[in-house]
């Protein structure tokens, strides 16, 4: 039930579901596997422990499962796991994990990875993300479910990216996003809510009213943020959008978080 094109390299150990069509030039490798109605275009390259789910799309010249780009990589049995229906456009890199972090990189289902944008090692990227022409995520990076990053953005190592955010083009994050937050800027600042991102995914325009004033507190200048954060809890807690917002920012991190220019930037 497969179609594989006769100059494809396919390892007879590689489990491939049916309808899987993989063609010219690509390679597949012996601990690779392909979901089903998968389809692998021309010059791929898929290897190491990588498992793609039912129905993605991948284009010429991604590579999938090579070696992550840290020199302290030595073979470990890492894996890249990659969910249903998702897109992934040309030249696109994903590396697995590594010792030193989860031994995983995750990427959810439905997501759209553009031309050129690269993934490293450790990160957890959500369901539906996308990441246009040139995105970078640097190593051990999280990315929260319906989050856009513009094109030729770079994001830091340990970076936290919240679900629904949105990434100007062109821009250099080296601090946590919160969820439904819009940064930009090299380095990069936080520059508003994603009221455009919350209409179109049907977010009820009273949630979306109570999160616009939550951010509002949250980012005056009265007060610490840890002070202004205990605040919001009090009276938005019970709104589920500025819930996911302080849970956020009440989980540890390696990083400091993003906020706007007129406030100054927090410590831990």
């Amino acid at each position: 039930m497969t179609n594989i094109h006769a100059t494809a390299l396919v390892d007879p150990s590689a489990k491939l579901g049916a309808n899987v069509e993989i063609g010219p030039f690509c390679v597949i490798g012996p601990d690779v596997e392909l979901g089903e109605g998968t389809i692998v275009h021309s010059h791929v390259v898929i290897t190491g422990r990588t498992t793609l789910g039912a129905e993605c799309k991948v284009f010429p010249f991604a590579c999938l499962g090579k070696a992550p780009q840290d020199i302290k990589f030595h073979d470990e049995p890492s894996t890249i796991t990659i969910g249903a229906k998702t897109i992934i456009r040309e030249h696109v890199t994903i590396n697995p994990g590594t010792e030193r972090g989860h031994m995983a990189t995750k990427v959810g289902s439905g997501c759209f990875l553009m031309i050129g944008s690269h993934i490293a090692h450790d990160c957890e990227v959500g369901n539906n993300v996308t990441l246009v022409n040139a995105a970078t995520l640097a190593g051990h990076v999280s990315v929260g479910d319906g989050a856009i990053l513009g094109g030729l953005s770079a994001v830091h190592q340990f970076v936290r990216i919240g679900a629904y955010a949105f990434i100007g083009g062109m821009s250099g994050i080296g601090a946590d996003v919160i969820p439904f937050g819009m940064a930009i800027g090299n380095r990069a600042n936080l520059c508003g809510l994603n009221i455009i991102g919350l209409k179109r995914k049907g977010f009820p325009r009273e949630q979306i009213h109570e999160l616009r004033q939550a951010y509002r507190m949250l980012f005056s200048n009265e007060g610490t943020l840890m002070e202004r954060l205990e605040d919001v809890e009090s009276m938005f807690g019970a709104n589920p959008l500025a819930r996911e917002v302080i849970d956020f920012m009440k989980t540890e991190s390696e990083r400091s978080f993003c906020v706007p220019n007129n406030v100054a930037t927090p410590n831990r």
